[in-house]
């Protein structure tokens, strides 16, 4: 979930910290964000939330599962972030707060979190606003990785009045950032981001406004991005769909700028363009 707000000359991103200890990606700075539960699927949600738009309906191959994407998403925004937008109605912190806190209840002991969520925002009628979801991108582990995961990437205008706070359990620290302080507090060595995280804030690092994200997130492909394990001479190679070590024919990217890979540099990858 890329949440965006604007800011004096640009928008700000938020962004949330791993717990050093997670399983995956531990300790690094990454959007909110999950697994889809069975509850999310449920038919249920027809009802309790907007309609998505037309390309968020793109992210599965049936209109059901796309749903249940846009619901984990929205769903894990809020247990991680302390964001939800609902249609019709404007939530400030505090309310969030305490529909966090309940959800925490309700969920002690129990795993299924997904069915809780749903009930606890059907009980006070309110309605999931999936519809100002934006899908921007679709990328996928790569094979060679032991833990894989098929990842949505949306772009969400925060809800008024939500300024969002980390969890203190999956995620330690939250902060709002402009892309391009972002992008010089990664350079710095200053925080870790993983490269799909770190591509998606480039590509906004651009945009003037909420609405030119909306822009810019329309514009990128929806086909997935699998990253295929490499080596160049002695560097290992991340390489994306148009690079020279990328095995299945493809097209470079329509951006003549933008990375064909990512090159392991000293602990992290380092995006690079090679052409053919």
């Amino acid at each position: 979930m890329v949440v965006i707000r604007e800011s004096p000359n640009g928008v700000e991103l938020f962004c949330v910290k791993r717990h050093a200890k997670s399983g995956f990606l531990g300790g690094a700075v990454v959007f909110p964000g999950g697994k889809v539960a069975e509850a999310d699927r449920s038919p249920a949600w027809v009802s309790q939330s907007t309609p998505l738009g037309e390309r968020a309906g793109q992210a599965a191959t049936d209109v059901l599962t796309s749903r249940a994407f846009a619901i984990a998403a929205l769903r894990e925004l809020f247990e991680e972030a302390g964001i939800l937008p609902l249609s019709g109605v404007v939530l400030d912190d505090g309310t969030i707060d305490a529909l966090r806190a309940d959800l925490a209840t309700r969920t002690s002991g129990t795993p299924d979190d997904a069915l809780a969520f749903m009930q606890l925002l059907g009980e006070r009628g309110f309605n999931l606003d999936v519809g100002a979801l934006e899908l921007m991108a679709r990328w996928v582990t790569p094979l060679a990785e032991e833990r894989r995961f098929d990842t949505r990437f949306y772009v969400l205008a925060a809800p008024e009045g939500q300024s969002g706070k980390h969890d203190a359990h999956e995620t330690t620290a939250s902060f709002w950032g402009k892309p391009q302080e972002i992008l010089d507090a990664w350079a710095n060595d200053e925080l870790f981001l993983a490269p799909p995280t770190l591509q998606t804030v480039q590509l906004l690092a651009s945009a003037s406004d909420i609405e030119h994200a909306r822009v810019i997130a329309r514009a990128h492909p929806l086909e997935p991005i699998c990253p295929f394990f490499a080596m160049d001479g002695e560097c290992m190679v991340l390489a994306l769909p148009g690079d020279p070590l990328f095995p299945e024919p493809s097209a470079a990217p329509e951006n003549p700028e933008a990375p064909t890979r990512f090159v392991l540099e000293q602990g992290r990858f380092v995006p690079r363009r090679v052409n053919r």
